[in-house]
């Protein structure tokens, strides 16, 4: 009797557990929201009085970026094109080298190996976002002058192939984990069927694990849109509406954290282009985002 009892209690307490840490979970995963609501409600509620200054229709076809010149023009293409030009050099880098690595990785390297250059690889995530702005500066720039003598000191292609190489281990990482969750038997029918390594590399397992690559993908464009340090030593602080990568460019990023070390007042037009280029970011991301995940559903029902 005494036992059960005792073992009712201890059912009791462990439900009681079991129901607190449900609990906790699901405010973390609410205050997660609550955070994402705030950041829009002050990105939008600062950026609404700078729309009342400034018409969209001059604010998307407007060629000059100058809001803190006399003469002050709001064209955000300029800004939109740098971020747009220097994401696209970063990911024409990682995407293609992250994804041979992760293959190699997942589906030929040894433990030992694996187990050795994953750490290693991972440590490039670690360097200071500075550190690599300063390497795109002083030895990227002046390496690829020596192809190029016409490229500018301040560029977006030394800016972007940088930026490429701090992301690298972003995709080749996560591509791994999600190749590697791929389940043994693939790999051993599709080797029975007579397929080689590489075709079981290219052919089952990464359709198999598109969905954690898409994500991977997704995650380097984000990181790379969002990068600010590498752009703003390397790529130069002028906006330049061109899609010309040797030549210099200011991002939505470098703005932000130009304008910020400044001393504008606050409410004033100027000081809210931050808020502004915060809420085109904040869009950029969001589209990105369903954009990666309206094509991992359709790429994974075709492989299906």
């Amino acid at each position: 009797m005494k036992f059960q009892t005792f073992n009712k209690n201890s059912k009791k307490l462990l439900c009681f557990k079991e129901r607190l840490i449900e609990v906790g979970l699901f405010l973390c995963a609410f205050l997660s929201i609550l955070i994402t609501l705030g950041i829009v409600f002050i990105l939008i509620s600062e950026s609404i009085p700078f729309f009342r200054e400034v018409s969209i229709r001059d604010f998307l076809t407007d060629p000059q970026w100058t809001p803190l010149f006399f003469d002050a023009h709001y064209g955000i293409a300029s800004l939109i094109l740098g971020t747009m030009v220097t994401t696209f050099v970063a990911l024409s880098f990682a995407i293609p080298l992250g994804s041979i690595i992760a293959i190699y990785l997942s589906e030929y390297a040894s433990h030992h190996v694996r187990e050795t250059i994953k750490p290693i690889l991972e440590l490039l995530s670690a360097v200071p976002t500075v550190v690599y702005g300063y390497f795109a500066l002083l030895f990227v720039t002046p390496l690829l002058q020596k192809i190029f003598p016409e490229l500018s000191g301040f560029n977006m292609l030394s800016a972007g192939f940088v930026m490429g190489i701090m992301i690298v281990p972003y995709v080749s990482s996560l591509c791994e984990d999600a190749m590697r969750a791929v389940p043994m038997y693939m790999r051993e029918g599709s080797l029975a069927m007579g397929a080689t390594k590489l075709q079981t590399s290219l052919r089952v397992i990464f359709p198999s694990a598109i969905s954690g690559i898409v994500a991977a993908y997704i995650l380097a464009l984000s990181r790379a849109v969002g990068e600010t340090m590498i752009v703003a030593i390397a790529a130069g602080m002028q906006p330049n509406l061109t899609l010309d990568p040797r030549e210099p460019a200011q991002t939505l990023t470098a703005y932000i954290v130009q304008v910020s070390l400044g001393d504008l007042p606050h409410g004033t037009v100027g000081y809210q282009t931050i808020f502004v280029c915060g809420l085109i970011l904040f869009l950029m991301t969001f589209v990105f985002n369903i954009f990666g995940h309206v094509m991992k559903k359709l790429t994974r029902e075709v492989y299906e």
